[in-house]
């Protein structure tokens, strides 16, 4: 087998070692959204081992969400696919009842900061970059957002120039920092606006609100990001469907 495989454990199946060291790349930006991984053959080749155990491989990881299949084209990492998914609890139209585009985003503040308890024990650190950032659709503000992000993954985050700053920030996790979002947990809860809040979201102070506190991980299933997200509860839903 040699030694290509690193560090994973010799009682897994070859299959399953070279998914765990394909996933390692992944984690270290080795390979990107934008160019197709090796084929199937040459990965064969380089591992030494048969066309069928790397399909069975990256089979896997197409299947966990980390690689994707485009035809014609090859096998790519996956970019980071969360758009704009705090919005499907405050679906809002335009007024001609179509679909509104990715939310806007305004950035208030970017700082080194000792995290406050709830971020900490999430993230494992106090040590982290806080981020301000207000969230509007079709200039309406709709979410008040507070970003903890661990300074040892993002050191530099806070220099960043304004223009580096799109309206998602997980492509530019990775592309700037390697991190790749995999998976995300939302806790939703309510209560009412601060001051602060329904000044930002141009509601009144005790407003009733949807809060929204999102955990993101990376692929090695670490915490990389904390936010809590807040909204008017007034246009909040919610649907869950249970099969």
């Amino acid at each position: 087998m040699g030694d290509g495989f690193g560090a994973t454990d010799v009682r897994l199946p070859a299959y399953a070692r070279l998914r765990d060291t394909l996933t390692a790349r992944i984690a270290q930006g080795q390979w990107t959204p934008d160019q197709p991984i090796p084929s199937e053959a040459r990965l064969a080749r380089d591992f030494d081992v048969s066309v069928g155990t790397v399909r069975k491989a990256v089979d896997g990881l197409v299947g966990e969400g980390l690689l994707e299949r485009r035809q014609g084209s090859g096998t790519f990492v996956r970019a980071p696919s969360f758009n704009a998914t705090l919005f499907r609890f405050f679906p809002m139209r335009e007024s001609d009842g179509s679909p509104l585009s990715i939310p806007s985003s305004q950035m208030l503040l970017r700082a080194v900061v000792t995290a406050p308890a709830e971020p900490a024990e999430a993230l494992g650190t106090d040590d982290v970059i806080k981020i301000i950032r207000m969230r509007s659709l079709s200039e309406h503000p709709v979410l008040f957002e507070e970003i903890y992000i661990p300074t040892s993954r993002f050191s530099g985050f806070e220099t960043l120039p304004d223009t580096a700053f799109g309206p998602l920030l997980y492509p530019l996790y990775f592309e700037h920092f390697g991190v790749l979002v995999k998976r995300a947990t939302d806790e939703v809860s309510f209560a009412t606006a601060s001051d602060r809040i329904a000044e930002r979201l141009r509601i009144q102070p005790n407003d009733p609100l949807a809060v929204i506190r999102r955990t993101a991980f990376d692929i090695e299933d670490k915490p990389v990001e904390w936010r809590i997200a807040s909204g008017s509860a007034h246009g909040f839903r919610y649907r869950s469907e249970i099969h």
